[in-house]
């Protein structure tokens, strides 16, 4: 009876084939189908490798490896897709008249099947051996020259058997780059039949490619599924023509420990997870998702109700990756947690002992949100990465930027209008610090790169010079973003004078009426725009920024980028990851996560209290780290365990020992998370990954564990002069007569936000009492100062 069920099982209910019905054009053409099963317990399942594909005339149709259809001759025929007993039909025609070979549609997807035109080989802009191409064929005009012309033409011969190109790309004669193109595929019967036919150049009125489709867009493979899915892809033309280009196109995994792909569009997977799958055919990209999932055996998914949408988003990734999340964290681990990450710092052992008393976390929330704290915090978040730093702005435009950024954050300025005040603003930077956006960047280049990363989250530098490798933004999308920036011009204030370091006291940010940016290949002048089209004419006049700053606080990407960027200091990674990098070959953890994020940020009209309320209020963010957790935690099915921040732990140490830090040119009492400038020169900060704010990128503060925190924290002078000052938390608390018992309750009250556990106090208490009993007392704290518990958030 079990050998029956499993039979079963494996027998499809229902089979599917894409296309319904093929179109053929031509002896050249062809057709990839991809066979779907859908079991009994709704389960599809790619079937393309396995099925029997059967033509019912012959000499119409020939089946290939993989279900790919090639024309035989003109006329009609009918193809029957069989899987263990079941069948499903669809009609082929064949034309007898098809396209020509043609250098752009073949020959240029062909090299970028072969890897032949990428910057590792003949793509790089000397070339290699001799040979030059355009990287991935981004300028066919001058590869057609290189090929056809250059050598006179040494290259090319009219007989494929014979061709330099085709025998170093079979690497049937010597050539440093091997084996580029098995002799019998796609991209080797491309060239060949360019060969043959005599190289002929395209007709000026070639239709370019508007749209590629990738079938399937999106597919979860679960087992015992094959791990493994065929791809079709596409190409539409300006003409409304369509062709299958399956096999001229490129396939790129986005993570290849996951999975990796064949030359003919079949993706396999090495191991259970996600990937997105980024498909090129000349200039066009598009993105699907593939996932394949083992059921965790046994999974059983908790009781457990969703707070907001944003736990219905994660809960349903989870249950489909058979995932089982983390206990809720203990109320001192919220506690905790809460308060670093909302405003930075350590709760109190009052306000700890307060909450363990009456923990109610909702209320918690609330109270951290009003802190003035608050804004302290999420101010220096913002300078990270708006570069604010004496490098560019002098310490009086330091001090000025951050106050303004503090003040942003205290009055709840939406964020929607900080960037809009951000991107518009002009005028002299001492009256109007926002102004001092502008200074850190000085070419429009340079500018555009910044803003993309900063509002769209998306990594545009590559294309300055090419087009995007992983992204569908062109070298022409670069410039006339770069354009919207153009006509920005930053001078020193009349009158001032410069200090040491050669800025200006302060500058006078201003609009000119000129101001445009070429595209540096062909010379011509662009109009502002965005990537992809789709930024209004500017009025003459107008100040440019003003268009953008509408298009972009419109845009749903800006809305997602900001909101990554919260869910990833509050949670500790983004659900895309790096936090600034949105692209479609850098799917999403978890796609219905990150749309629900942006739709609270949006209806909480970018109020930023409003999103971090809704995250911490959520179960997932209360969840409970995990060790075993391993991958699962990029679906966060638990917390992430992660060092505190330089500026959090030196506070904490200060906190902890009762002696505050005094920092150079700053008043007493000013905490670390409130020192205005990143180039603090402060040793301890460095050592922690305090960033210089050289880039608009959260990548430039680390915090990853190394040896010279180690030091810091186990013989460094900054922990060992707290831990011997006389009046510090120790001295205080053994003047005030306090007992042991309480003195060590205090300590861990305010480093880890508990009490000691029974062995934890036994082997505490025990060495205070083997010896002079203030030496003992600094072995404890400097024990607590360098466990775990302490240094890191959970």
């Amino acid at each position: 009876m079990l050998l029956f069920a499993v039979a079963l099982a494996s027998v499809p209910v229902e089979l599917t084939i894409h296309p319904l019905a093929v179109v053929l054009n031509g002896p050249r053409d062809g057709r990839q189908l991809v066979v779907t099963g859908r079991f009994a317990d709704g389960s599809l399942r790619d079937l393309t490798g396995v099925a029997t594909v059967t033509p019912d005339r012959p000499g119409v149709v020939a089946v290939e490896e993989s279900a790919f259809l090639r024309p035989l001759g003109s006329g009609s025929a009918t193809v029957v897709v069989s899987v263990s007993g079941r069948a499903a039909t669809a009609p082929v025609t064949v034309a007898s008249v098809g396209p020509v070979v043609s250098f752009r549609r073949d020959v240029i997807p062909a090299l970028n099947v072969g890897g032949c035109n990428m910057g590792a080989c003949h793509g790089t802009p000397s070339g290699k051996n001799g040979f030059r191409l355009s990287l991935r064929g981004e300028d066919p005009a001058a590869d057609f020259r290189h090929l056809t012309r250059d050598l006179a033409g040494r290259r090319l011969t009219a007989d494929p058997a014979t061709c330099l190109l085709l025998l170093k790309g079979f690497g049937q004669v010597a050539h440093e780059g091997g084996v580029r193109l098995p002799p019998t595929g796609d991209a080797a019967r491309a060239l060949a039949d360019w060969v043959r036919a005599g190289s002929p150049a395209d007709p000026a009125d070639l239709p370019a490619v508007t749209k590629l489709e990738v079938t399937p867009a999106v597919r979860n493979l679960v087992a015992p599924a094959e791990p493994q899915q065929q791809l079709a892809v596409v190409a539409t033309f300006a003409d409304g023509r369509s062709r299958d280009v399956t096999r001229l196109s490129v396939f790129t995994t986005s993570d290849l420990s996951v999975a990796d792909s064949t030359l003919t569009g079949r993706v396999y997977f090495k191991r259970p997870g996600e990937t997105a799958v980024l498909v090129r055919y000349q200039d066009r990209m598009a993105s699907v998702r593939l996932a394949y999932v083992r059921p965790t055996p046994g999974f059983h998914w908790p009781e457990l109700s969703p707070r907001n949408a944003l736990d219905t988003a994660t809960f349903a990734k989870l249950k489909a990756l058979t995932l089982t999340p983390a206990a809720p964290c203990s109320d001192s681990q919220f506690v905790r947690r809460a308060t670093l990450d909302a405003i930075g710092r350590l709760p109190t052992p009052a306000e700890t002992a307060s909450f363990l008393a009456t923990p109610d976390r909702d209320a918690l929330i609330d109270a951290l949100l009003a802190r003035p704290e608050f804004a302290d915090w999420w101010a220096l978040k913002w300078a990270d990465v708006l570069r604010v730093s004496k490098a560019t702005l002098n310490p009086k435009g330091v001090s000025g930027f951050h106050l303004w950024l503090r003040d942003q954050f205290a009055a709840g300025t939406p964020l929607d209008q900080l960037a809009r005040e951000l991107l518009t603003a002009a005028g002299d930077t001492a009256t109007h610090p926002a102004a001092g956006f502008w200074r850190t960047a000085k070419e429009p280049q340079q500018r555009a790169e910044a803003v993309a990363q900063l509002f769209l989250g998306s990594r545009i530098g590559c294309a300055k010079c090419h087009n995007h490798p992983f992204e569908k933004w062109t070298q022409n999308d670069y410039h006339a973003l770069a354009a919207v920036f153009a006509r920005v011009t930053t001078h020193p204030q009349p009158g001032a004078k410069p200090d040491r370091n050669r800025a200006a006291v302060a500058e006078v940010v201003s609009v000119q009426r000129g101001g445009e940016v070429t595209q540096p290949r062909s010379g011509k002048v662009l109009r502002p725009d965005v990537p992809g089209g789709g930024l209004p004419g500017v009025p003459p006049g107008a100040d440019r920024r003003a268009v953008f700053a509408d298009w972009l606080t419109g845009s749903p990407t800006f809305a997602r980028a900001l909101a990554n960027r919260v869910w990833f200091h509050l949670v500790g990674r983004g659900v895309v990851e790096p936090v600034d990098d949105l692209r479609d070959s850098n799917p999403a953890s978890n796609a219905a996560l990150l749309d629900a994020l942006a739709e609270e940020l949006v209806a909480g009209k970018f109020d930023l209290r409003h999103l971090v309320r809704a995250v911490m209020r959520s179960r997932v963010y209360q969840f409970a780290a995990d060790p075993a957790a391993g991958e699962s935690v990029r679906y966060f099915a638990a917390a992430q365990v992660r060092l505190l921040s330089a500026e959090q732990l030196l506070d904490a140490v200060c906190d902890v020992t009762g002696v505050p830090e005094k920092f150079a040119g700053q008043p007493a009492g000013v905490r670390a998370t409130q020192l205005p400038d990143g180039d603090t020169g402060h040793p301890f900060l460095k050592a922690f990954g305090r960033p210089a704010r050289e880039m608009p990128c959260e990548c430039e503060r680390t915090g990853e564990a190394a040896m010279p925190q180690a030091l810091h924290l186990l013989a460094g002078a900054t922990v060992g002069d707290k831990l011997k000052a006389p009046d510090n938390r120790l001295g205080r608390l053994m003047r005030s007569g306090a007992g042991d018992a309480a003195m060590l309750d205090d300590l861990y009250l305010t480093a880890v936000s508990r009490r000691p556990t029974a062995d934890e106090a036994k082997l505490a208490l025990g060495h205070v009492a083997s010896g002079e009993r203030r030496a003992g007392w600094e072995d404890v704290l400097w024990a607590v100062l360098n466990s775990r518990e302490f240094l890191f958030r959970h």
